[in-house]
């Protein structure tokens, strides 16, 4: 219930706009997107433009406003921060292997986290009615009530905390660093759009959704950040008021 509530308070937020023909010029678009692999599943509600580019006018480059709430259950978030990941926090995190012994790992019975992005949009149009592109928060806060994890693993032991039970709330602000550098909760989309009419589209690939939670406690490591990362198969609409 707490979901829907949040849904229809941002799509309340946005109709006004949605229904304002001077703010939807050419160029802007509306989409909404289902996500799920049964253990968490999201919906997000965008806005955007795009730029058509190059002489041909098939690269779309766009910036837009993005709402996901991702919610899941018995879900478990290891240690987030690249420093202790991989030992490497430039770009070279890209590559780095992954420092198993350093991660850590909360459970949580129940989870539900809201964001709301800046987002990057790349695009590229194969045909008349079949567009490729790829998505991606870049900038934003997150939202959500406070929770109790499951603190069990091996590293509990190790720990200047060792209580079983870990309070957490949501990590408030986001960003796109690459990888593991990122902060808080980021969501991607890799899509194809096929035109099903003058200004509907269709919407089908996969979603990829990075949750984090902050506990009150320092534990492995010095490390307060776990971060869950879930690949979800994505269908929706996006309605474009153009014709492109």
């Amino acid at each position: 219930m707490k979901s829907i509530k949040l849904v229809l308070i941002f799509g309340s937020a946005i109709l006004p706009f949605m229904a304002c023909g001077q703010y939807f010029t050419k160029g802007n678009h509306a989409d909404l997107s289902l996500s799920t692999n049964f253990s968490q599943s999201a919906i997000a509600i965008s806005t955007f433009h795009l730029h058509q580019l190059g002489k041909s006018k098939k690269f779309r480059l766009g910036y837009g406003i993005r709402y996901t709430g991702n919610f899941g259950s018995n879900s478990n978030f290891i240690t987030a921060p690249a420093k202790f990941t991989s030992g490497n926090t430039g770009l070279g995190v890209i590559f780095s292997e992954i420092l198993v012994n350093n991660l850590d790992t909360l459970s949580f019975a129940k989870h539900q986290v809201n964001s709301l992005n800046l987002a990057v949009y790349l695009g590229l149009q194969v045909s008349k009615k079949i567009g490729l592109e790829f998505n991606i928060d870049a900038v934003g806060f997150s939202f959500g009530s406070n929770q109790t994890a499951e603190y069990n693993t091996s590293k509990r032991a190790q720990s200047p905390n060792k209580n079983s039970k870990q309070a957490a709330k949501v990590t408030g602000f986001n960003a796109l660093l690459t990888s593991d550098n990122d902060l808080g909760s980021l969501n991607s989309e890799l899509l194809l759009r096929y035109q099903i009419s003058n200004k509907l589209k269709l919407k089908f690939g996969a979603t990829f959704v990075f949750t984090e939670f902050t506990t009150d406690n320092k534990l492995f490591l010095d490390n307060d950040r776990f971060r869950n990362k879930s690949l979800q198969p994505m269908l929706g609409l996006s309605y474009s008021f153009n014709n492109y």
